[in-house]
Protein backbone atom coordinates (compact mmCIF):
# COMPACT_ATOMS: atom_id res chain seq x y z
CA UNK A 1 0.00 0.00 0.00
CA UNK A 2 1.16 3.58 -0.65
CA UNK A 3 2.05 5.46 2.19
CA UNK A 4 1.20 9.09 2.84
CA UNK A 5 5.14 10.36 2.07
CA UNK A 6 4.91 8.40 -1.51
CA UNK A 7 1.39 9.39 -1.89
CA UNK A 8 2.62 13.51 -1.16
CA UNK A 9 5.36 12.91 -3.30
CA UNK A 10 3.12 12.22 -6.48
CA UNK A 11 0.56 15.25 -5.61
CA UNK A 12 3.51 17.59 -5.90
CA UNK A 13 4.86 15.98 -9.32
CA UNK A 14 4.68 18.91 -11.95
CA UNK A 15 3.10 16.48 -13.75
CA UNK A 16 -0.15 15.62 -11.65
CA UNK A 17 -0.75 19.93 -11.39
CA UNK A 18 -0.80 20.10 -15.24
CA UNK A 19 -3.30 16.46 -15.00
CA UNK A 20 -5.17 18.10 -12.69
CA UNK A 21 -5.41 21.83 -14.36
CA UNK A 22 -6.50 20.30 -17.50
CA UNK A 23 -8.85 18.54 -15.66
CA UNK A 24 -10.56 21.65 -13.41
CA UNK A 25 -10.99 23.49 -16.61
CA UNK A 26 -12.82 21.07 -18.58
CA UNK A 27 -14.66 20.54 -15.56
CA UNK A 28 -15.54 23.82 -15.08
CA UNK A 29 -17.13 24.10 -18.41
CA UNK A 30 -19.52 20.76 -17.17
CA UNK A 31 -20.05 23.39 -13.91
CA UNK A 32 -20.61 26.51 -15.79
CA UNK A 33 -23.58 24.43 -18.24
CA UNK A 34 -25.08 23.17 -15.27
CA UNK A 35 -25.63 26.44 -13.64
CA UNK A 36 -27.28 28.06 -16.95
CA UNK A 37 -29.84 25.24 -17.52
CA UNK A 38 -30.56 25.79 -13.68
CA UNK A 39 -29.64 22.33 -12.83
CA UNK A 40 -28.24 23.64 -9.27
CA UNK A 41 -31.17 24.66 -8.19
CA UNK A 42 -32.92 23.63 -4.95
CA UNK A 43 -36.22 23.38 -3.53
CA UNK A 44 -35.36 25.96 -0.34
CA UNK A 45 -32.60 27.07 1.82
CA UNK A 46 -30.60 24.84 3.60
CA UNK A 47 -28.15 25.15 6.24
CA UNK A 48 -24.87 23.00 7.75
CA UNK A 49 -22.42 24.13 10.49
CA UNK A 50 -18.86 22.75 11.07
CA UNK A 51 -17.03 23.25 14.36
CA UNK A 52 -13.44 22.53 15.17
CA UNK A 53 -12.31 21.92 19.32
CA UNK A 54 -8.55 21.16 20.73
CA UNK A 55 -7.79 18.58 22.86
CA UNK A 56 -6.01 19.43 26.45
CA UNK A 57 -5.12 17.22 29.44
CA UNK A 58 -6.19 17.77 33.04
CA UNK A 59 -3.77 21.02 33.44
CA UNK A 60 -5.00 22.65 30.17
CA UNK A 61 -2.16 21.69 28.04
CA UNK A 62 -2.20 20.49 24.78
CA UNK A 63 -2.73 16.92 24.06
CA UNK A 64 -2.91 14.33 21.28
CA UNK A 65 -6.15 13.07 20.17
CA UNK A 66 -6.81 9.48 20.96
CA UNK A 67 -7.74 7.60 17.58
CA UNK A 68 -10.90 5.94 19.57
CA UNK A 69 -12.19 9.51 19.87
CA UNK A 70 -12.57 9.79 15.63
CA UNK A 71 -14.00 6.13 15.88
CA UNK A 72 -16.33 6.36 18.53
CA UNK A 73 -17.79 10.04 18.08
CA UNK A 74 -17.79 10.07 13.90
CA UNK A 75 -15.31 13.09 14.76
CA UNK A 76 -13.53 13.90 11.22
CA UNK A 77 -9.73 15.33 11.87
CA UNK A 78 -7.89 18.49 11.56
CA UNK A 79 -4.65 19.27 10.74
CA UNK A 80 -2.87 19.06 14.07
CA UNK A 81 -2.81 15.88 16.10
CA UNK A 82 -4.83 17.76 18.78
CA UNK A 83 -7.78 19.11 16.32
CA UNK A 84 -11.18 17.17 16.06
CA UNK A 85 -13.52 18.46 14.07
CA UNK A 86 -17.42 18.45 14.10
CA UNK A 87 -19.56 18.13 11.56
CA UNK A 88 -23.79 18.50 10.90
CA UNK A 89 -25.17 17.38 7.70
CA UNK A 90 -27.09 19.59 5.58
CA UNK A 91 -30.72 20.59 6.77
CA UNK A 92 -34.11 22.92 6.10
CA UNK A 93 -33.54 25.94 7.13
CA UNK A 94 -36.38 25.97 9.45
CA UNK A 95 -37.26 25.28 13.19
CA UNK A 96 -36.80 21.74 13.45
CA UNK A 97 -33.58 21.72 10.84
CA UNK A 98 -31.92 24.03 13.47
CA UNK A 99 -32.94 21.77 16.65
CA UNK A 100 -31.57 18.97 14.77
CA UNK A 101 -28.11 20.56 13.47
CA UNK A 102 -27.82 21.95 17.82
CA UNK A 103 -28.42 18.08 18.58
CA UNK A 104 -26.27 16.47 16.17
CA UNK A 105 -23.77 18.40 17.53
CA UNK A 106 -24.50 18.33 21.26
CA UNK A 107 -24.39 14.75 20.63
CA UNK A 108 -21.07 14.10 18.87
CA UNK A 109 -19.63 16.67 21.44
CA UNK A 110 -20.82 14.69 24.48
CA UNK A 111 -19.77 11.00 23.02
CA UNK A 112 -16.58 12.82 22.21
CA UNK A 113 -16.16 14.05 25.39
CA UNK A 114 -16.87 10.51 27.11
CA UNK A 115 -13.90 9.23 25.27
CA UNK A 116 -11.64 11.51 25.89
CA UNK A 117 -12.44 11.78 29.85
CA UNK A 118 -11.89 8.01 29.82
CA UNK A 119 -8.18 8.47 29.10
CA UNK A 120 -7.97 11.91 31.56
CA UNK A 121 -8.41 14.48 28.64
CA UNK A 122 -10.96 17.02 27.44
CA UNK A 123 -12.43 18.81 24.19
CA UNK A 124 -12.39 22.55 24.15
CA UNK A 125 -14.40 24.87 22.46
CA UNK A 126 -12.12 27.95 22.03
CA UNK A 127 -10.69 29.82 19.38
CA UNK A 128 -7.23 29.26 19.98
CA UNK A 129 -4.97 27.56 22.36
CA UNK A 130 -2.53 29.18 24.69
CA UNK A 131 -1.25 26.69 27.28
CA UNK A 132 1.22 25.09 25.35
CA UNK A 133 2.25 21.26 25.24
CA UNK A 134 5.22 19.44 27.74
CA UNK A 135 7.44 20.30 25.52
CA UNK A 136 6.33 23.66 24.61
CA UNK A 137 5.11 26.22 21.81
CA UNK A 138 7.59 26.27 19.25
CA UNK A 139 9.11 22.78 19.77
CA UNK A 140 6.05 21.51 19.36
CA UNK A 141 5.11 23.46 16.25
CA UNK A 142 8.56 23.35 14.99
CA UNK A 143 9.34 19.14 15.36
CA UNK A 144 9.73 18.07 11.81
CA UNK A 145 11.69 15.51 10.15
CA UNK A 146 12.54 14.97 6.05
CA UNK A 147 12.02 11.64 3.92
CA UNK A 148 12.49 11.16 0.64
CA UNK A 149 12.43 15.11 0.34
CA UNK A 150 9.23 15.50 2.08
CA UNK A 151 8.71 17.12 5.19
CA UNK A 152 6.84 15.76 7.98
CA UNK A 153 5.40 17.77 10.86
CA UNK A 154 5.92 15.29 13.56
CA UNK A 155 2.53 16.30 14.88
CA UNK A 156 0.26 16.69 11.85
CA UNK A 157 -2.10 14.67 11.17
CA UNK A 158 -1.03 11.71 8.98
CA UNK A 159 -2.79 12.73 5.88
CA UNK A 160 -1.29 12.65 2.11
CA UNK A 161 -3.49 15.97 1.60
CA UNK A 162 -1.76 17.53 4.88
CA UNK A 163 1.48 16.58 3.70
CA UNK A 164 0.74 17.93 0.19
CA UNK A 165 -0.48 20.82 1.92
CA UNK A 166 2.53 21.88 4.10
CA UNK A 167 4.98 21.48 1.37
CA UNK A 168 3.16 22.92 -1.48
CA UNK A 169 3.25 25.92 0.85
CA UNK A 170 6.91 25.72 2.06
CA UNK A 171 8.12 25.57 -1.57
CA UNK A 172 6.33 28.77 -2.58
CA UNK A 173 7.45 30.83 0.60
CA UNK A 174 11.18 29.73 0.84
CA UNK A 175 10.78 26.62 3.06
CA UNK A 176 9.30 28.41 5.97
CA UNK A 177 5.94 30.27 7.00
CA UNK A 178 5.60 33.12 9.94
CA UNK A 179 3.36 34.65 12.44
CA UNK A 180 3.98 38.50 13.14
CA UNK A 181 1.58 39.94 15.67
CA UNK A 182 2.05 42.63 18.66
CA UNK A 183 4.66 40.78 20.91
CA UNK A 184 5.74 38.06 18.71
CA UNK A 185 7.65 37.06 15.71
CA UNK A 186 8.89 33.83 14.68
CA UNK A 187 9.18 31.50 11.41
CA UNK A 188 8.53 27.50 11.54
CA UNK A 189 9.42 25.01 9.16
CA UNK A 190 6.03 23.72 9.14
CA UNK A 191 2.40 25.26 8.44
CA UNK A 192 1.25 23.69 11.83
CA UNK A 193 1.46 26.72 12.84
CA UNK A 194 -1.87 27.17 11.42
CA UNK A 195 -3.61 24.35 14.24
CA UNK A 196 -2.99 27.01 16.51
CA UNK A 197 -6.75 27.98 15.97
CA UNK A 198 -10.25 26.51 15.62
CA UNK A 199 -13.16 28.20 14.11
CA UNK A 200 -17.10 27.35 12.99
CA UNK A 201 -17.95 27.59 9.92
CA UNK A 202 -21.73 27.99 9.58
CA UNK A 203 -23.08 27.11 5.64
CA UNK A 204 -26.12 29.18 3.98
CA UNK A 205 -27.48 26.90 0.60
CA UNK A 206 -29.19 29.56 -1.52
CA UNK A 207 -32.09 27.70 -3.79
CA UNK A 208 -31.59 29.54 -6.72
CA UNK A 209 -28.74 30.34 -8.59
CA UNK A 210 -29.71 33.26 -10.20
CA UNK A 211 -29.61 34.80 -6.51
CA UNK A 212 -26.20 33.79 -5.49
CA UNK A 213 -24.57 36.78 -6.03
CA UNK A 214 -26.81 38.78 -4.03
CA UNK A 215 -26.55 36.06 -0.87
CA UNK A 216 -22.89 36.33 -1.11
CA UNK A 217 -22.20 39.72 -1.45
CA UNK A 218 -24.65 40.67 1.18
CA UNK A 219 -22.43 37.93 3.26
CA UNK A 220 -19.63 39.95 2.51
CA UNK A 221 -20.81 43.09 4.44
CA UNK A 222 -21.70 41.43 7.01
CA UNK A 223 -18.61 40.56 8.13
CA UNK A 224 -17.10 42.92 10.54
CA UNK A 225 -19.76 43.43 12.84
CA UNK A 226 -20.26 40.00 13.13
CA UNK A 227 -17.01 39.28 13.49
CA UNK A 228 -16.61 42.18 16.35
CA UNK A 229 -19.71 40.17 18.17
CA UNK A 230 -17.40 36.56 17.96
CA UNK A 231 -13.67 37.56 18.79
CA UNK A 232 -12.05 34.72 20.86
CA UNK A 233 -8.34 34.15 20.02
CA UNK A 234 -6.50 37.60 21.36
CA UNK A 235 -3.97 35.31 23.01
CA UNK A 236 -0.93 33.26 21.74
CA UNK A 237 0.39 30.45 24.09
CA UNK A 238 2.17 32.75 26.72
CA UNK A 239 5.97 30.97 25.92
CA UNK A 240 5.26 32.79 22.06
CA UNK A 241 5.99 35.74 23.11
CA UNK A 242 9.32 37.33 22.78
CA UNK A 243 10.71 39.51 24.91
CA UNK A 244 8.38 42.17 26.04
CA UNK A 245 8.77 45.62 27.92
CA UNK A 246 5.68 46.26 28.94
CA UNK A 247 3.14 43.67 29.92
CA UNK A 248 0.55 45.61 29.98
CA UNK A 249 0.59 47.24 26.74
CA UNK A 250 0.34 44.12 24.40
CA UNK A 251 -2.66 43.49 26.46
CA UNK A 252 -4.18 46.53 25.22
CA UNK A 253 -2.60 46.14 21.61
CA UNK A 254 -3.39 42.96 20.88
CA UNK A 255 -5.77 41.96 18.18
CA UNK A 256 -9.00 40.91 19.58
CA UNK A 257 -9.16 37.68 16.70
CA UNK A 258 -5.40 36.70 16.40
CA UNK A 259 -6.58 33.84 14.28
CA UNK A 260 -7.07 35.90 11.15
CA UNK A 261 -3.68 36.72 10.53
CA UNK A 262 -2.36 33.64 12.02
CA UNK A 263 -4.00 32.29 9.11
CA UNK A 264 -3.32 34.67 6.44
CA UNK A 265 0.67 34.25 7.19
CA UNK A 266 0.42 31.06 7.25
CA UNK A 267 -1.01 30.53 3.87
CA UNK A 268 -0.69 33.12 1.77
CA UNK A 269 2.72 31.73 0.89
CA UNK A 270 4.68 34.06 -1.78
CA UNK A 271 2.70 35.72 -4.47
CA UNK A 272 -0.42 33.80 -3.38
CA UNK A 273 -3.25 35.06 -1.91
CA UNK A 274 -5.45 32.44 -1.18
CA UNK A 275 -7.08 33.53 2.36
CA UNK A 276 -8.67 37.14 2.08
CA UNK A 277 -12.03 39.38 1.97
CA UNK A 278 -12.67 38.24 -1.80
CA UNK A 279 -14.29 40.28 -4.32
CA UNK A 280 -18.29 40.79 -4.73
CA UNK A 281 -19.76 38.09 -7.57
CA UNK A 282 -21.47 39.84 -10.46
CA UNK A 283 -22.89 36.32 -11.55
CA UNK A 284 -23.05 32.77 -10.39
CA UNK A 285 -20.53 31.80 -13.17
CA UNK A 286 -17.81 33.55 -11.22
CA UNK A 287 -17.96 31.31 -8.78
CA UNK A 288 -16.78 28.75 -11.25
CA UNK A 289 -14.13 31.02 -12.86
CA UNK A 290 -12.67 32.07 -9.40
CA UNK A 291 -12.13 28.71 -8.37
CA UNK A 292 -10.54 28.03 -11.38
CA UNK A 293 -8.11 31.02 -11.54
CA UNK A 294 -7.10 30.27 -7.60
CA UNK A 295 -3.25 29.32 -7.37
CA UNK A 296 -3.57 24.87 -7.55
CA UNK A 297 -2.10 24.08 -3.89
CA UNK A 298 -1.76 20.24 -3.45
CA UNK A 299 -3.77 18.76 -6.54
CA UNK A 300 -5.06 15.49 -6.16
CA UNK A 301 -6.68 12.99 -9.01
CA UNK A 302 -9.76 11.38 -8.64
CA UNK A 303 -8.95 7.82 -9.31
CA UNK A 304 -6.19 7.67 -6.78
CA UNK A 305 -9.12 7.03 -4.19
CA UNK A 306 -11.59 5.34 -6.65
CA UNK A 307 -13.02 1.80 -5.29
CA UNK A 308 -12.49 -1.28 -7.40
CA UNK A 309 -16.73 -0.54 -8.49
CA UNK A 310 -16.33 3.07 -9.44
CA UNK A 311 -16.06 4.25 -12.68
CA UNK A 312 -14.46 7.98 -13.80
CA UNK A 313 -18.13 9.28 -14.75
CA UNK A 314 -19.50 8.76 -10.83
CA UNK A 315 -17.53 12.14 -10.17
CA UNK A 316 -17.37 14.08 -13.20
CA UNK A 317 -16.47 17.37 -11.59
CA UNK A 318 -14.17 15.68 -8.70
CA UNK A 319 -11.13 17.66 -8.87
CA UNK A 320 -12.75 20.86 -9.60
CA UNK A 321 -14.76 20.36 -6.21
CA UNK A 322 -11.48 18.69 -4.94
CA UNK A 323 -9.84 22.31 -5.69
CA UNK A 324 -12.12 23.84 -2.88
CA UNK A 325 -10.01 22.42 -0.11
CA UNK A 326 -7.15 25.01 -0.41
CA UNK A 327 -9.89 27.82 -2.01
CA UNK A 328 -9.34 30.07 1.35
CA UNK A 329 -11.61 32.68 1.64
CA UNK A 330 -13.38 34.56 4.45
CA UNK A 331 -16.85 33.73 2.52
CA UNK A 332 -16.47 30.66 0.11
CA UNK A 333 -18.57 29.93 -2.34
CA UNK A 334 -19.00 25.95 -2.05
CA UNK A 335 -20.63 23.52 -4.76
CA UNK A 336 -22.37 21.03 -2.34
CA UNK A 337 -22.13 17.64 -3.27
CA UNK A 338 -23.73 16.26 -0.14
CA UNK A 339 -27.52 15.23 0.10
CA UNK A 340 -29.42 17.14 2.60
CA UNK A 341 -32.41 15.46 4.43
CA UNK A 342 -35.13 16.42 1.25
CA UNK A 343 -32.66 14.26 -0.51
CA UNK A 344 -31.50 17.15 -2.76
CA UNK A 345 -27.40 16.77 -3.34
CA UNK A 346 -25.45 19.48 -5.83
CA UNK A 347 -25.99 23.21 -4.72
CA UNK A 348 -25.08 26.45 -4.14
CA UNK A 349 -23.45 27.22 -0.65
CA UNK A 350 -22.06 30.27 1.53
CA UNK A 351 -19.05 28.90 3.65
CA UNK A 352 -18.67 31.87 6.00
CA UNK A 353 -15.15 31.31 7.50
CA UNK A 354 -13.64 34.18 9.93
CA UNK A 355 -15.42 33.34 13.37
CA UNK A 356 -13.50 31.60 16.60
CA UNK A 357 -15.49 28.56 18.28
CA UNK A 358 -17.25 29.76 20.56
CA UNK A 359 -17.47 28.91 24.51
CA UNK A 360 -20.55 26.93 24.54
CA UNK A 361 -22.60 25.05 22.52
CA UNK A 362 -25.86 27.52 22.66
CA UNK A 363 -22.96 30.70 21.84
CA UNK A 364 -21.61 28.30 18.69
CA UNK A 365 -25.63 27.80 17.58
CA UNK A 366 -26.75 31.32 18.09
CA UNK A 367 -24.02 32.40 16.16
CA UNK A 368 -24.95 30.03 12.88
CA UNK A 369 -28.06 31.35 13.14
CA UNK A 370 -27.15 35.29 13.80
CA UNK A 371 -24.94 34.62 10.75
CA UNK A 372 -27.55 32.69 8.28
CA UNK A 373 -30.58 34.69 9.34
CA UNK A 374 -28.83 37.67 8.93
CA UNK A 375 -28.25 37.20 5.53
CA UNK A 376 -31.42 35.94 4.72
CA UNK A 377 -33.01 38.76 6.10
CA UNK A 378 -31.32 41.39 4.39
CA UNK A 379 -31.58 39.79 1.25
CA UNK A 380 -36.12 39.28 1.70
CA UNK A 381 -35.90 42.84 2.99
CA UNK A 382 -34.11 44.18 -0.23
CA UNK A 383 -32.00 45.85 2.07
CA UNK A 384 -29.64 48.62 0.68
CA UNK A 385 -26.40 47.24 2.49
CA UNK A 386 -25.61 46.32 -0.89
CA UNK A 387 -24.88 49.50 -1.99
CA UNK A 388 -21.83 49.48 0.91
CA UNK A 389 -18.35 49.86 -0.96
CA UNK A 390 -16.95 46.98 -1.05
CA UNK A 391 -13.27 48.58 0.84
CA UNK A 392 -15.48 49.79 3.36
CA UNK A 393 -17.05 46.08 4.55
CA UNK A 394 -13.21 44.68 3.92
CA UNK A 395 -12.11 47.61 6.27
CA UNK A 396 -14.16 46.92 8.58
CA UNK A 397 -13.53 43.29 8.84
CA UNK A 398 -10.09 43.84 9.41
CA UNK A 399 -10.61 46.38 12.05
CA UNK A 400 -13.07 44.20 13.68
CA UNK A 401 -10.09 41.74 13.84
CA UNK A 402 -7.92 44.53 15.60
CA UNK A 403 -10.48 45.98 17.75
CA UNK A 404 -13.19 44.10 18.21
CA UNK A 405 -16.44 45.99 19.28
CA UNK A 406 -13.97 49.31 19.50
CA UNK A 407 -13.79 48.82 15.72
CA UNK A 408 -14.97 51.18 13.35
CA UNK A 409 -17.30 49.49 11.41
CA UNK A 410 -19.31 50.36 8.22
CA UNK A 411 -22.46 50.15 7.21
CA UNK A 412 -25.62 51.38 5.04
CA UNK A 413 -29.19 51.72 7.16
CA UNK A 414 -32.52 50.37 5.73
CA UNK A 415 -33.09 54.16 4.95
CA UNK A 416 -29.53 53.75 3.07
CA UNK A 417 -27.89 56.29 5.23
CA UNK A 418 -23.64 55.23 5.63
CA UNK A 419 -22.64 54.67 8.99
CA UNK A 420 -20.07 54.04 11.24
CA UNK A 421 -21.91 54.22 14.60
CA UNK A 422 -22.52 50.96 15.98
CA UNK A 423 -25.64 52.56 17.71
CA UNK A 424 -26.83 52.54 14.59
CA UNK A 425 -25.49 49.27 13.29
CA UNK A 426 -26.20 46.86 15.70
CA UNK A 427 -30.11 47.04 16.37
CA UNK A 428 -30.78 46.79 12.32
CA UNK A 429 -28.25 43.70 12.11
CA UNK A 430 -30.16 42.18 15.16
CA UNK A 431 -33.79 42.84 13.99
CA UNK A 432 -32.97 41.96 10.38
CA UNK A 433 -31.43 38.66 12.00
CA UNK A 434 -34.51 37.89 13.59
CA UNK A 435 -36.31 38.74 10.56
CA UNK A 436 -34.15 36.21 8.17
CA UNK A 437 -35.25 33.56 10.97
CA UNK A 438 -38.44 34.34 10.93
CA UNK A 439 -38.70 34.49 7.00
CA UNK A 440 -38.24 30.73 7.58
CA UNK A 441 -41.16 29.87 9.68
CA UNK A 442 -39.18 30.01 13.10
CA UNK A 443 -41.75 32.19 15.90
CA UNK A 444 -41.00 35.27 17.24
CA UNK A 445 -39.95 33.41 20.43
CA UNK A 446 -37.77 31.17 18.83
CA UNK A 447 -35.92 33.53 16.79
CA UNK A 448 -35.05 35.48 20.05
CA UNK A 449 -34.36 32.46 21.43
CA UNK A 450 -30.83 32.23 19.40
CA UNK A 451 -30.42 36.03 18.93
CA UNK A 452 -30.71 37.40 22.44
CA UNK A 453 -27.92 36.01 23.89
CA UNK A 454 -25.48 37.77 20.91
CA UNK A 455 -27.57 41.14 21.46
CA UNK A 456 -26.36 41.16 25.10
CA UNK A 457 -22.74 40.67 24.15
CA UNK A 458 -23.42 44.11 22.04
CA UNK A 459 -26.06 45.44 25.21
CA UNK A 460 -23.08 45.14 27.57
CA UNK A 461 -20.05 45.47 25.80
CA UNK A 462 -19.08 42.46 26.38
CA UNK A 463 -17.22 39.29 23.97
CA UNK A 464 -15.14 36.09 24.77
CA UNK A 465 -11.98 37.69 23.70
CA UNK A 466 -12.62 40.97 25.83
CA UNK A 467 -13.25 38.86 28.72
CA UNK A 468 -10.07 37.13 28.26
CA UNK A 469 -7.92 40.57 27.79
CA UNK A 470 -9.84 41.88 31.14
CA UNK A 471 -8.98 38.59 33.11
CA UNK A 472 -5.43 39.07 32.12
CA UNK A 473 -5.29 42.26 33.29
CA UNK A 474 -6.34 41.85 36.61
CA UNK A 475 -3.92 39.31 36.72
CA UNK A 476 -1.09 41.37 35.68
CA UNK A 477 -2.56 44.01 38.60
CA UNK A 478 -2.17 41.79 41.25
CA UNK A 479 1.56 41.66 39.89
CA UNK A 480 1.90 38.13 38.12
CA UNK A 481 3.75 37.72 35.16
CA UNK A 482 2.31 37.68 31.43
CA UNK A 483 3.06 33.57 31.49
CA UNK A 484 1.33 33.58 34.18
CA UNK A 485 -1.82 35.60 33.98
CA UNK A 486 -2.68 33.98 30.56
CA UNK A 487 -2.40 30.66 32.00
CA UNK A 488 -4.57 31.64 34.90
CA UNK A 489 -7.21 33.53 32.76
CA UNK A 490 -7.02 30.08 30.38
CA UNK A 491 -7.55 27.56 32.87
CA UNK A 492 -10.72 29.68 34.08
CA UNK A 493 -11.86 29.49 30.77
CA UNK A 494 -11.48 25.89 30.54
CA UNK A 495 -12.96 25.47 33.42
CA UNK A 496 -16.13 27.56 32.72
CA UNK A 497 -16.58 26.26 29.06
CA UNK A 498 -16.37 22.70 30.33
CA UNK A 499 -20.12 23.47 32.19
CA UNK A 500 -21.27 24.61 28.82
CA UNK A 501 -22.65 27.69 30.58
CA UNK A 502 -23.68 30.10 27.75
CA UNK A 503 -21.18 32.72 27.46
CA UNK A 504 -23.66 36.14 28.74
CA UNK A 505 -24.01 34.19 31.90
CA UNK A 506 -20.13 34.28 32.56
CA UNK A 507 -19.76 37.90 34.15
Amino acid sequence: METAVEMARRVLAPATQSEFDRRVEQQARILVDELRRGELDSQGFATGLEVELYAVDDEGRLVHVPPATFEEAGCGKEFGLHNVELNTPPTAFDAAGIETQASAIRRKLETAREVMIRQGLRLVLDGMWTIPPAEGSIAYLSDVDEIDGITIAANMSSDPRYYAIDNHVLERSGGSVGVEVPGARHAFPSILIESLTSSIQPHLQVPRTEEFPTYYNVALRTLGPVLALATNSPFLPADMYNAVEDDRRLVEETFHELRIPVFERTVNAGPWEKACVPPDLDTAEDVVDRLVEDSTCAPFLFEWGRKENESEGDEPCWELVHKYGTYWRWVRSVIGDEADERGEGRSLRIEYRPLPTQPSVEDVIGLHCLVTGLIRGLVAAEHPIVELPWADARDGFYNAMRDGLDAELHWVTEDGDPTTEPERIYPELFAFARRGLREQGLSDAEAEAHIAPLATRWHERTTPSGWKKRRVETRLDEGRSLSDAIESMQTEYLRRSRTDEPFVEWE
